[in-house]
């Protein structure tokens, strides 16, 4: 996969987490003490169900438990003793892939499994697998719970749109701007569609970004810049 359009899927998806973790934690600060950078979205599902799952969970969220601290380790050539750390990002992702799929496999249908494979989709991703990273992500849409399925959605479009499936990635993006849910808001619903937008229909995506511009600081500085990167009218 060449590597600009390989960053490019990197970035947007990073993008897209950012700017949704920041609104999220500004819309419910009395609930969120702390939270990771990596994949927030992901955490916080997580978070719930460690408090709201039964017993009979306890071994699906222990395996899950650890697969996130892997995902959570720092890369860097050291660190303080019986901290988890890893060299290379390399080695992480292929540790994290490795923690994750067992649960993926084993769990199928769970919520466990669900966040597994959103994991594994992002992981694939970041390395060229986007048949992978789609056929994960598609899973993840595909769940009976909005909140997981808009998740997987947002994920899938955007993956789509690398790999040229632009119509099917902005009929996603449609639906999640129509349907906003607890994790995918309508504000970010509407700057991914912009975003998928930008060259085909740049005076939709003007005109889905103009309202956003006296939004939440995350949201607003962000439809500014995207607005200023549209072509002229």
């Amino acid at each position: 996969m060449d590597r600009i359009t390989r960053n490019k899927l990197k970035t947007d998806r990073f993008a897209v987490e950012v700017e949704h973790s920041v609104e999220f934690v500004a819309e419910h600060r009395k609930q969120v003490i702390q939270y990771g950078a990596i994949a927030v979205v992901v955490a916080l599902i997580v978070a719930g169900i460690w408090y709201y799952r039964s017993r009979q969970s306890e071994q699906r969220q222990e395996e899950l438990a650890k697969a996130m601290e892997i995902i959570q380790a720092p890369v860097s050539a050291g660190a303080p003793p019986g901290q988890l750390f890893f060299t290379t990002e390399a080695l992480k992702s292929a540790a994290a892939e490795k923690a994750f799929k067992p649960i993926y496999e084993k769990y199928s249908g769970t919520p466990e499994a669900i966040i597994a494979a959103s994991y594994l989709g992002a992981i694939s991703a970041d390395q060229g697998k986007l048949a992978d990273a789609e056929k994960y992500f598609r899973q993840v849409a595909d769940s009976g719970d909005s909140n997981y399925s808009s998740m997987g959605k947002l994920s899938l479009a955007q993956v789509l749109l690398s790999t040229g499936k632009n119509a099917e990635a902005e009929k996603l993006l449609r639906s999640l701007h129509d349907n906003p849910t607890l994790f995918v808001s309508k504000e970010q619903a509407a700057i991914a569609l912009a975003r998928a937008l930008a060259v085909s229909k740049p005076a939709e995506a003007r005109k889905l970004l103009e309202p956003l511009r006296t939004e939440r600081p995350a949201v607003s500085q962000t439809a500014i810049t995207l607005l200023a990167e549209l072509p002229a009218q």
